[in-house]
């Protein structure tokens, strides 16, 4: 694997064992993605996007064919090994944002850096300065609750990029916003990549943020295409 490589996706696929047969979602999947890309994944709702990304991210695993992130083949790894992966090596954002309501938009984001053995202050200091840069210095101290829908998701990708992941893997991030707020959210993922290098992948159906990528591949029958 190139040293530029960050993905590699060879001949994945990912079935289901329905009640009479088996259902395949994803069928010999192929797909290298560069450190610091932006890549769009576009398709239908149902067509695999959102399992596509999941494989990717160690959430699920796949049927056949092999994973490797940054040269590791994520199938061999272990529970531990995918965990520290998830933590400490990638970010997720996804349509709903999974704040939790019961703490303050400062405690939802540091608490990333507390589950990976930051201490408090570092935590903290650094969840303040990624909510600043996502304009929310002024909703540090406020609950999750009282934010609107486009505050919350931006308070989510600030937590996802809280330990400078090397990707960010973004289901439908702008799938429940409106369309002013979709463009803020498209802007800033846009700019955390150029500006931080950490490697995109965003499955949408949104031709707007898709067409910010620096590559688009469409999903059908199973199968990546270049659009």
């Amino acid at each position: 694997m190139a040293e530029s490589q960050l993905y590699e996706l060879r001949g994945v696929g990912k079935s289901f064992r329905g009640p009479r047969e088996e259902l395949t979602i994803l069928d010999g999947i192929n797909l290298c993605v560069d450190a610091g890309e932006s890549v769009a994944i576009l398709g239908s709702s149902g067509s695999g996007k959102t399992t596509l990304l999941h494989l990717m991210g160690g959430l699920d695993v796949a049927s056949r064919g092999e994973i490797k992130f940054r040269g590791r083949d994520i199938g061999a790894m272990d529970d531990s090994a995918k965990a520290s992966m998830r933590n400490r090596d990638l970010g997720f954002v996804f349509q709903f944002h999974h704040l939790l309501p019961e703490f303050t938009t400062l405690e939802n984001v540091a608490m990333q850096g507390l589950i990976a053995g930051m201490n408090k202050g570092e935590a903290y200091d650094r969840a303040a300065a990624n909510l600043r840069r996502m304009g929310l210095g002024d909703r540090l101290d406020h609950r999750v609750t009282t934010l609107s829908g486009g505050e919350q998701q931006r308070a989510a990708i600030a937590r996802a990029m809280l330990l400078q992941p090397k990707a960010l893997l973004a289901d439908e991030p702008t799938g429940n916003l409106d369309e002013r707020t979709g463009e803020l959210v498209t802007d800033l993922l846009v700019s955390l990549n150029e500006e931080t290098g950490a490697t995109l992948v965003v499955v949408t159906h949104n031709r707007d943020l898709a067409n910010r990528m620096h590559r688009r591949l469409e999903l059908y029958s199973g199968v990546l295409h270049e659009v």
